[in-house]
């Protein structure tokens, strides 16, 4: 039986699913809240799959584990993996593209919205009774997605899951990526076109040496004054000072973000304080339907590394 450790906290629910797994896959899966580092040094010498969420898979990690064959990352990002010291140990690393694409999209699509309707100042104001006593000022400006320009950075599975749901909505659809392409159901531009032609703007690419900062205080510039910016990808594509001076400016009117650049951000983050910014802790790739295809596709790899087939979306 095949020992798995799942990095990351589990409630009632997924640990019940995660159990489900195990039972009918001949697997040992072992749950190791993120925080718990007592647990983790108990489990990773015992450790031969690690099932990869968020928390950061380092060097050391790694050389506590001396009987990891395979690293699964459930989700699609590998940056929070030390992919060179998976590899000179011969470990190989894998991903689930698409998993989460459904979930994440939706989840971008419920940014745009929240931003667009400043939905926490008016859920706030309500559960302090003030709901109907705001200032009438903040009510002013608040606007439709219907027939807006939306621009994706971007174009892989949650892109192209988006824009059937902005197209339901009228939305003018543009993208970038490194090249066109063929099937895209929106118009191509370069990113410098793309955010000067843009009422939202949307993150859906990796986060790599190249991409870092890709939204910087030149980029922010370049967006429409009154326009919107959304990351459900990974907050080191933003420079987070930049962006605070561009909304506190009021050059931009809000932001949706679903990660940050520090995750968790510490408690003095001025992103914390930003009156015109929705926010939520890296969940958007979090749903049922997610971790039911995401564990198929894991337990399926751990049976393909039993009996030495070839992994699926082996990355590293």
């Amino acid at each position: 039986m095949t020992r798995v450790l799942y990095h990351a906290a589990a409630g009632p629910d997924l640990a019940r699913r995660l159990a489900e797994v195990a039972g009918r896959s001949a697997l040992h899966i072992d749950i190791c809240a993120e925080t718990d580092t007592a647990r983790l040094a108990a489990l990773l010498p015992e450790t031969e799959v690690l099932w990869h969420v968020l928390t950061p898979c380092t060097a050391a990690m790694i050389g506590a584990a001396p009987k990891l064959r395979l690293i699964q990352k459930i989700g699609v990002g590998v940056n929070t993996i030390d992919l060179a010291a998976a590899a000179a140990r011969g470990i190989p690393v894998c991903n689930l593209p698409g998993t989460n694409s459904q979930a994440v999209a939706e989840m971008t699509l419920l940014l745009m919205l929240a931003a667009l309707r400043r939905l926490p100042l008016f859920d706030a104001a309500m559960r302090r009774g003030a709901g109907y006593a705001l200032d009438p000022a903040a009510k002013d400006g608040l606007g439709e997605l219907h027939g807006r320009t939306v621009g994706l950075v971007g174009y892989g599975a949650v892109p192209r899951a988006l824009v059937p749901m902005l197209r339901g909505l009228d939305c003018r659809l543009l993208y970038t990526a490194r090249k066109p392409h063929p099937d895209a159901r929106a118009e191509w531009r370069e990113l410098p076109d793309l955010l000067a032609q843009s009422d939202v703007v949307s993150l859906h690419v990796p986060l790599t040496e190249s991409s870092a900062r890709l939204i910087d205080g030149a980029a922010l510039a370049r967006m429409k004054p009154g326009a919107i910016l959304v990351n459900t990808a990974r907050g080191g594509l933003i420079d987070e000072p930049a962006l605070i001076a561009a909304l506190q400016s009021g050059h931009l009117a809000a932001a949706g973000l679903d990660v940050q650049a520090d995750e968790p951000p510490p408690p003095d983050a001025p992103l914390l304080r930003a009156p015109n910014v929705v926010l939520s802790p890296h969940i958007a790739w979090i749903s049922t339907g997610t971790y039911d295809r995401s564990f198929a596709l894991a337990a399926e790899n751990c049976a393909r590394l039993r009996s030495g087939r070839e992994l699926l979306n082996r990355v590293a």
